[in-house]
């Protein structure tokens, strides 16, 4: 039996009118803030008259228009739900109220006429299906640059070992020294033989500088005295 025009529909019955999957429906309710299915018992969808007439515009403009979904977005801002209900397929002609029953056909028993009574409906909006994630083709695949060869590790130089001179080369080698210092003693005066003719305690003036003992007398007498004080102390001793 034919539902009143002003029924509540599920998502197959208008899948079915529009001719259209359900699955495109939802998701022109994900994209079309417009249409607000109710949710009866049982969390099922219900389409109310003017949800249908407002699908159908939109999948006039569409399909027959080829509009795009921002064009047909913007038409709807701009116009008006009413205006694009009106566009397409409306429950006037809809296909399963607009064939009247024919004359010849037998009259229904009137318990089958009476219409069951229509599930309590609520206005809770119902949220419309996620849509599935659209993964972006890959460009490139995700491999890394092979790391370059390593380098072969250079073994280090052999250390030679310090060689020690051998029995011929030590006389050579001592004989050098000797010469080195017969030059170093060849440049000072050889000393005299004669033993001067003075006091032992004297001897040291004779390299001393003459002017250095004269400027220095008056401190050195008094050095002297003492050291000829300790010299007969330990003689008397």
């Amino acid at each position: 039996m034919a539902k009143a025009k002003d029924a509540f529909r599920t998502i197959s019955e208008v899948a079915e009118w529009l001719e259209t999957p359900t699955h495109v429906l939802r998701f022109w309710e994900s994209k079309f803030s417009q249409i607000r299915p109710v949710k009866g018992a049982g969390g099922r969808r219900y389409y109310r008259p003017a949800d249908m007439e407002l699908l159908g515009g939109i999948k006039h403009l569409l399909h027959e228009e080829g509009m795009t979904i921002k064009g047909t977005q913007k038409l709807l801002r701009e116009k008006g739900v009413k205006h694009v209900a009106t566009l397409g397929l409306t429950l006037a002609v809809a296909p399963d109220t607009a064939t009247a029953p024919s004359a010849k056909e037998p009259a229904e028993p009137a318990s089958e006429a009476a219409a069951p009574p229509e599930p309590e409906l609520t206005t809770e909006p119902v949220a419309a299906d996620p849509l599935p994630e659209v993964i972006p083709p890959q460009a490139a695949l995700p491999f890394d640059d092979p790391p370059p060869p390593a380098e072969p590790e250079v073994p280090p130089a052999p250390v030679e070992p310090e060689v020690a001179p051998t029995a011929a080369e030590a006389p050579a080698e001592a004989q050098d020294h000797a010469q080195l210092i017969a030059e170093f003693l060849a440049a000072f005066p050889e000393p005299s033989s004669e033993v001067p003719a003075m006091p032992a305690r004297s001897f040291g003036l004779i390299f001393a500088n003459a002017d250095t003992v004269q400027q220095n007398a008056k401190a050195i007498a008094p050095l002297v005295a003492r050291l000829e004080t300790l010299r007969d102390r330990l003689r008397a001793e």
